[in-house]
């Protein structure tokens, strides 16, 4: 996403607001969003809930057993 151009949306209002969990260069922040009322900055807890942290457990686990299996892992890396 590209940080300047949500800044000036934001600004000029042509978006309401922005929340964001992840940054393009982290631990940096483009300069204008910490300027902003309208904008909700997050640690990374989109995927802190427990449904979501067993159901990550569960796809390591089904790439375990393919490999196990001789198979190729359903959500290996390249």
């Amino acid at each position: 996403m590209d940080k300047a151009a949500l800044v000036d949306a934001l600004r000029e209002g042509r978006l309401a607001g922005a929340g964001l969990d992840i940054y393009e260069q982290e631990p940096h922040l483009h300069p204008g969003l910490l300027q902003l009322r309208q904008v909700v900055l997050l640690p990374h807890l989109g995927s802190a809930t427990l449904r979501t942290r067993i159901d990550m457990g569960m796809v390591c686990l089904e790439n375990i057993q393919a490999v196990l299996e001789g198979r190729p892992a359903p959500n290996r890396v390249v």
